[in-house]
């Protein structure tokens, strides 16, 4: 992708987000921002403590539990979703299209993909009463290519 298509793509994304933070009555506070920045630039799903560490250099005053309280609220308006991993570190991401996960247990890395014919299967006929289903996803679990190749496989 072309730096001026990515770009396009992250100004869109933040136009979203504040349209979002407006609609859910969430003040747009320069912190919030820049933490919804960081996500959306990432691709590497990166942990709470891992985007502290990365705008501790742009925002010298900002916490932890900052970071933390932020997307906390910012999951918890759908704004952001959880990436559900096995480690005890939960990871992030910005993008809010339907997908799935592939996460490597060797070196951690966590690999997006699209899986459509998935996506189509009606559920079975025992789950089809349990109520409204917001979300349906697959997390495979694994050893990516580059670590299988280079022989750290377990």
């Amino acid at each position: 992708m072309s730096k001026k298509l990515q770009q396009a793509n992250l100004e869109k994304k933040l136009r979203d987000f504040e349209q979002a933070c407006r609609g859910a009555d969430l003040k747009l506070t320069h912190q919030r921002l820049e933490i919804f920045r960081e996500l959306a630039l990432a691709v590497d799903h990166p942990s709470a403590e891992t985007i502290h560490k990365r705008l501790k250099k742009r925002l010298a005053t900002l916490s932890l539990d900052t970071v933390y309280r932020t997307l906390a609220t910012l999951e918890k308006h759908r704004l952001i979703t959880k990436v559900e991993t096995v480690e005890s570190q939960a990871r992030f991401e910005a993008d809010m299209d339907r997908h799935h996960h592939a996460i490597c247990r060797q070196c951690g890395a966590i690999t997006d993909f699209n899986w459509r014919s998935f996506d189509e299967v009606q559920l079975p006929q025992e789950i089809s009463g349990w109520g409204r289903i917001d979300k349906k996803n697959i997390t495979l679990h694994g050893i990516c290519e580059k670590c299988a190749n280079a022989g750290r496989a377990k």
